[in-house]
């Protein structure tokens, strides 16, 4: 499905946000409500998860992939659980190709399940910040700093899953872009506890293209 982020999740002010805010405060609401009332299992395995609270791409399956094979070169056994959806096959087959340590499922919990039987001893979840079904370790919040939280405000008046007071449950924060002593402070405010690092995609090829002609295009955001 193409997905287009609307222009509106930048401003407080326009007319579609402030037409949208009562329907962003009862999925507050209702986000809260099932968050309330829902039970945490606790696994065999410790649990890492790479979330974010701002829809849509933020960098997460990277980071999952590096921590996984980091967490290798320290002779662990990690296994990345994803959520599996049909139309996410292409990035599957990149996760498989990258780390070899994919576990699919519809349903995450059953997927860490799979994982605990076949002896992997760390499971790291590739998104699953709001799946509170699932009682977690460590948690990791990735940020791009060309959109950080947009407006502000919860979906659909806004672009986040969950309010940024959310980063409460959360022990680091990883920002990709530049530093931003702004956000940082922001992020304090929540909590003083939270470990802030910072990410940037670098080529490790570049010198492979230098004066050819190239045709490029990304099939993932």
């Amino acid at each position: 499905m193409k997905f287009l982020k609307p222009k509106f999740w930048e401003s407080k002010n326009n007319i579609l946000t402030i037409l949208l805010f009562p329907i962003s405060i009862l999925f507050y609401l209702l986000t809260t409500l099932k968050k309330t009332f829902t039970f945490s299992k606790k696994f065999k395995i410790p649990i890492i998860c790479v979330g974010n609270i701002y829809v849509g791409g933020t960098g997460k399956t990277p980071i999952s992939i590096m921590i996984a094979n980091n967490l290798k070169i320290k002779k662990k056994n990690p296994a990345i659980i994803k959520k599996y959806y049909k139309d996410h096959e292409d990035e599957h087959k990149i996760i498989k190709k990258m780390s070899d340590c994919l576990i699919l499922d519809k349903n995450r919990v059953e997927a860490i399940k799979k994982a605990e039987r076949e002896n992997f001893d760390l499971a790291i979840l590739d998104d699953g910040f709001q799946d509170h079904k699932i009682k977690k370790k460590l948690n990791i919040i990735c940020f791009n700093n060309k959109q950080l939280i947009g407006n502000g405000l919860v979906f659909p008046a806004g672009p986040l899953r969950e309010s940024l007071s959310s980063l409460k449950r959360a022990q680091i924060v990883i920002l990709n872009g530049e530093r931003n002593k702004s956000f940082e402070k922001k992020i304090f405010n929540i909590s003083k506890n939270i470990k802030i690092f910072y990410s940037k995609y670098l080529p490790k090829n570049i010198e492979e293209f230098k004066n050819k002609k190239l045709f490029a295009f990304a099939g993932i955001g």
